[in-house]
């Protein structure tokens, strides 16, 4: 049996990339013969309980984008004879001495640099593009994740992309476990914003379109980062930073409609959260949005008017996930490209 390595660094995070992380990796070790190495921050997190005794698991605590990653993982791997490499990521070490898969889910900072410094920007481009150039297979979120590298990086890397999509995990249903409105002194109507307040994600054109409405329901933003500190709120607009990520189903199963403005999304997670809790979800119509929006998804115009004509007639219908969204499909798939690529 080959060893594959797998960078599980981002699993502390709560969402996102932290998300995909510890629920792709959870089910795929279990959908492989080969072995296993969990490369993570630290080895006393929750979500560890559910993995094998006979996967290997080692504190690999580099920071993110260093120095220290870039010299200190390829020893690692080295030293440990990996055969094959996974990055649920695009931040594979720049001289990484073993093949590898990596996932890209989004070019957002090629169209979106937020605050990102030149400096950084550069670095970010070098790295992705080797990550994309030298893999030996990609895996985009969705097609319109593909659609992009295959615009920026050319058609000859179509034949290593596979579209593998995310999943929804079981939390996620239409009874609220936790009473949020009790737990956070919220009203018990409410619009519901989940994601961070960076430039792509529009979050200051919702709250704006939001203050140009009449008595409207209050808007809940859950929300985290220096972006989110920095919006410009009205009475009404609630922004709750940091919450604990069990109780985000409970506020999908809780609000009246679930609303994003962004801009720029490799697939947008969230909405299928929203529609697995029976949540009805208004969305812009862009970028990866309509690949997993659903028929009750209302899809919107992104300025303020069309926002907030929404937020006045909101939908009232969701409709579950289709079957594919599941973490298990997503293992699966996974698990045959590495497979693919160790064994032909």
């Amino acid at each position: 049996m080959a060893l594959i390595g797998i960078d599980c660094r981002f699993a502390h995070k709560g969402v996102g990339l932290g998300t995909y992380t510890r629920e792709l990796v959870t089910q795929l070790v279990h959908s492989s013969t080969d072995d296993f190495v969990l490369f993570v921050r630290s080895s006393d997190k929750a979500w560890l309980d559910a993995i094998p005794s006979h996967v290997a698991i080692i504190t690999a605590d580099f920071g993110h984008y260093t120095l220290t990653e870039q010299f200190a993982f390829p020893r690692l791997f080295k030293k440990l004879h990996l055969d094959l490499f996974f990055s649920p990521h695009f931040n594979v070490p720049f001289f990484c001495p073993v093949p590898f898969v990596v996932t890209i889910h989004d070019l957002i900072l090629h169209r979106y640099p937020n605050q990102t410094s030149f400096i950084k920007q550069l670095a970010y481009r070098m790295l992705m593009k080797r990550a994309v150039m030298k893999s030996k297979h990609i895996i985009a979120v969705s097609s319109y994740t593909k659609s992009e590298l295959l615009a920026v990086y050319g058609s000859g890397i179509a034949e290593k992309i596979s579209i593998v999509t995310e999943g929804v995990s079981p939390l996620f249903t239409s009874k609220a476990t936790v009473d949020v409105c009790e737990k956070y002194h919220l009203p018990t109507t409410f619009f519901l914003y989940v994601g961070n307040a960076k430039e792509h994600k529009n979050v200051q054109m919702l709250v704006d379109a939001h203050r140009s409405l009449s008595s409207p329901p209050a808007l809940v933003l859950v929300s985290s980062g220096n972006e989110a500190r920095t919006l410009k709120l009205h009475d009404g607009v609630f922004l709750l930073q940091d919450i604990s990520f069990d109780d985000l189903p409970s506020f999908y199963a809780t609000a009246m409609c679930f609303v994003t403005t962004s801009l720029y999304e490799g697939f947008c997670l969230p909405i299928l959260e929203a529609r697995a809790s029976g949540c009805p979800v208004i969305a812009v119509d862009a970028t990866a949005i309509p690949e997993v929006s659903g028929p009750t998804t209302m899809l919107v115009s992104p300025n303020i008017a069309s926002i907030a004509n929404a937020l006045k007639n909101p939908p009232t219908k969701s409709t579950p996930p289709e079957d594919c969204y599941t973490w298990e499909n997503a293992a699966i798939q996974t698990s045959d490209i590495l497979s693919s690529v160790l064994h032909g």
